[in-house]
């Protein structure tokens, strides 16, 4: 996937031509899109994310914002540290390197960033993948259906194999589908990063765990077991196969 780039004002923009070639600054604002009825939706989060459906797409528009004690002074602006390093340009270009190479990820569709000085202010938009809910919303079933759980273990593992510390791994963070077969996949790659194996992968398998003991407490354990049959059956799998 080759992003292209540009800038208008105080906007930078980095985009996929192919998805969006007439891509500018105004399409990250949520307020353009309510103006032309294109939003369907939008799911929780810290800074809620908006389904917009646009030209036969189906995109998502997440605006990037602080949490902890730090919101408390500025909720959405971060330090400026030139265009390439800032988090809606890092994710995009991560989520893109992974697409690139066919894991379980949405495909990315641009960034927008903002700067005023030594601050800025972003957006992301990636494609919506529709049919898709979050593991967190079928957790507390008491028939979740074994493949789901068999099929994020093993997109985990993929994106693990493949050096992605994901350093947010939670229930709201990995879509299942189960049309028409068991699928799933890993969003939200903020401030994540490839690296070399090491203990960060287990790391993020003890952050799953405990945001499972968050949605579901009676089941976590039982849960997480199924998700580490994928796991590490997707590990033997890949092991043959060298």
């Amino acid at each position: 996937m080759r992003m292209a780039t540009s800038r208008k004002a105080n906007a930078h923009i980095l985009y996929d031509p192919e998805s969006a070639p007439q891509m500018n600054a105004d399409w990250f604002r949520s307020e353009y899109w309510r103006y032309r009825d294109a939003v369907t939706g939008e799911a929780p989060g810290r800074g809620a994310s908006l389904f917009i459906a646009h030209a036969g797409q189906n995109w998502v528009l997440r605006h990037y914002r602080r949490g902890g004690l730090i919101a408390h002074l500025s909720r959405q602006r971060y330090f400026w540290q030139g265009v390439e390093r800032s988090r809606p340009f890092r994710e995009c270009c991560l989520t893109a390197t992974l697409h690139d190479a066919q894991l379980p990820v949405p495909r990315p569709i641009g960034a927008c960033v903002w700067r005023f000085g030594g601050l800025y202010e972003g957006a992301l938009m990636t494609e919506r993948l529709i049919g898709t809910q979050a593991l967190a919303s079928v957790i507390d079933a008491p028939d979740v259906n074994p493949a789901l759980l068999e099929v994020t273990g093993r997109a985990i593992r993929r994106c693990h194999a493949a050096g992605l510390d994901h350093v947010d791994l939670n229930a709201r963070n990995l879509l299942i589908s189960e049309s028409p077969e068991p699928q799933a996949w890993v969003i939200d790659l903020d401030r994540c990063r490839l690296r070399a194996q090491g203990r960060w992968q287990q790391r993020n398998l003890d952050r799953l765990q405990r945001s499972l003991q968050r949605f579901a407490p009676e089941r976590a354990d039982s849960l997480m077991a199924g998700i580490l049959e994928g796991y590490h059956a997707e590990f033997s799998t890949a092991t043959q196969q060298v």
